[in-house]
């Protein structure tokens, strides 16, 4: 058995050498053949490939089908991350679904309150607004309304659905509105249904607080807030917002007006009440009957009827 392995090693070595030999002979030959810038070098070559690669397309079949599983799988790839994203928009959609669903019902609400009127003699100017006081104390917009226009102070202010505040400050070209949020706002206002009287105080906040509440037990969070008109400083019936309870019990206005998009204001042109300057439209003539006697005078006569009415309106 030693034997006859040491004489397959012996055969095995020689038989190995003599291949690589012949395998690097024939790679010689083969470069040099294809180095060769020859016509008849070249009629060869090409006679060698119009023999061997048609015949070997059986070769070709296990590349083509490894190249065509990668694609396979590239392509299922793709599908699958496509399939994640319409997932994901599917998502996006349905929660667009229920916003659009909301901000109809909304629309619904703020078409019904655009169908109030307000008083036909109440005109208006509007004016955009270029810039807020950036401070968390002190709550005004500055509008490209003034003077010029005849904007004065106490005008309310409004955007397209209610009341943002009033005007405070007018220069010939600008005005300032300090908003219903700011501490130095207080509104007289109604409460509907219930009728009650209400004092709308700003608290540097988004939502004021409701003080002054005649009977807070009718009040109920969703009664409409409006102007009462008392004071004569802004016209009744202007809408502020609805009523809403914090944690702490305590009521407040959720306003109406969309105080993160204030690009346009509507200042109202309210003169307040009308004083009286003649009272005697007021009162009615003394009848004849009630007038005093007529009593004589330093020279003896009798003073006269109208003398007496005129004396006793002086009097």
């Amino acid at each position: 058995m030693a034997k006859d392995r040491s004489q397959r090693e012996d055969y095995a070595g020689p038989l190995k050498r003599l291949l690589v030999g012949l395998l690097a002979l024939i790679l010689a030959v083969v470069f040099l053949i294809w180095r060769i810038d020859s016509p008849r070098v070249e009629r060869f070559r090409a006679q060698v490939v119009d023999a061997v690669v048609p015949n070997m397309q059986w070769a070709m079949v296990p590349v083509t089908g490894t190249i065509n599983l990668l694609r396979d799988f590239q392509s299922y790839q793709r599908l699958s991350e496509q399939n994640q994203q319409l997932r994901s928009e599917l998502r996006q959609m349905r929660a667009w679904k229920e916003a659009a669903l909301q901000l109809e019902q909304e629309n619904a609400r703020l078409l019904d309150l655009n169908n109030v009127r307000l008083d036909p003699k109440l005109t208006y100017v509007t004016g955009v607004v270029m810039a807020d006081s950036g401070s968390p104390f002190r709550q005004s917009v500055l509008l490209n309304v003034g003077a010029r226009d005849g904007i004065q102070d106490g005008w309310a202010a409004m955007d397209g659905i209610g009341l943002v505040g009033r005007i405070s400050g007018t220069g010939r070209e600008t005005a300032r509105v300090i908003l219903l949020t700011d501490a130095a706002s207080a509104v007289p206002a109604t409460l509907q249904p219930s009728g009650q009287s209400a004092l709308v105080s700003g608290d540097n906040t988004a939502a004021p607080l409701l003080n002054f509440v005649e009977n807070p037990e009718l009040v109920r969070p969703g009664d409409r807030v409006v102007t009462s008109g008392d004071g004569h400083v802004f016209p009744s019936g202007l809408l502020i917002g609805q009523v809403a309870q914090d944690r702490a019990g305590r009521l407040r206005v959720r306003l109406s007006a969309d105080y993160e998009r204030l690009e346009f204001l509507r200042v109202l042109r309210h003169q307040g009440s009308i004083p009286i300057t003649d009272p005697g439209a007021l009162i009615a003539p003394m009848p004849d009957d009630m007038l005093p006697p007529p009593r004589p005078d330093s020279l003896g006569g009798e003073s006269g009827p109208a003398e007496t009415a005129s004396e006793a309106e002086n009097g």
